[in-house]
């Protein structure tokens, strides 16, 4: 299904009149497991939160599923699985893989799959596309990824041009060493201080609890702490950034 012409018009006309600055804050591995979901839940009720990325395939998928067929207002992408690596003795090492990266027939098969279970359990098709660990970034996933966005009418993270990502806002270094003091409420509003005129995605990842078997752990409790803090919601709107979300986003210029 691709998108309709009215909803084009609309994003566009959404440009004309947008804030000088507007920001989507997404939430990536929603769905991952129950812990995971309360943490996305309580920082779209209580904090910034406007969107989420669904990774259909995990145990809480059909719970965080449920919840979006009865909170519209939040955006629900797909978050593409290929597979999860993790940095350890020097090294990235696989953890699990779903499909080989280096085979595009397997790639896309996966990504319709994925699709279509994200269509069956949300009953709507993703507002926008992105992939666990980003590895759509690389080819061949990248082609395969980019086009099925182009048939969608959708964003794809890091490809459409009118929408920038920032991933700063994350509490491990490149290399999984911890690094806390990228997720205190100081360093997010340093972030968003430095937004440039636009649109601009930033990622995060909330989450409570430990139910979700990641490397990523208590990171996630302290940015859900953060992203609910009073005094960034202020900042947005002493500064006047808006909060959008990806309904409201992209031309798709890709």
């Amino acid at each position: 299904m691709t998108g309709s012409p009215r909803r084009t018009a609309w994003r566009k006309g959404f440009f004309e009149m947008a804030p000088s600055r507007s920001v989507i804050v997404n939430a990536d591995d929603f769905g991952r497991s129950t812990g995971i979901n309360r943490g996305v839940i309580e920082a779209h009720e209580r904090g910034i939160v406007t969107s989420a990325s669904l990774m259909v395939r995990s145990p809480g998928a059909r719970e965080a599923a449920d919840y979006a067929r009865r909170r519209p207002r939040l955006d629900i992408g797909l978050h593409l699985d290929l597979g999860e690596w993790v940095f350890r003795d020097g090294s990235w090492n696989l953890a699990y893989e779903v499909v080989s990266t280096e085979d595009r027939n397997a790639i896309a098969a996966q990504v319709q799959r994925q699709l279509d279970l994200f269509r069956q359990i949300c009953g709507r098709n993703p507002t926008h596309l992105d992939s666990h660990q980003h590895v759509h970034r690389d080819e061949p996933a990248r082609q395969v990824v980019l086009a099925a966005a182009r048939q969608l009418g959708v964003p794809l993270r890091y490809c459409a041009s009118r929408i920038r990502y920032r991933g700063d806002f994350y509490g491990q270094t490149a290399e999984g060493a911890p690094l806390p003091e990228a997720i205190t409420t100081e360093s997010l509003l340093r972030l968003l201080s430095s937004l440039e005129p636009g649109v601009t995605e930033v990622g995060c990842h909330p989450g409570r609890g430990d139910d979700h078997g990641s490397s990523y752990g208590e990171e996630r409790s302290q940015e859900v702490d953060v992203l609910c803090d009073p005094r960034v919601r202020a900042f947005l709107d002493s500064e006047g950034i808006a909060l959008v979300s990806f309904d409201a986003g992209d031309e798709l210029v890709y």
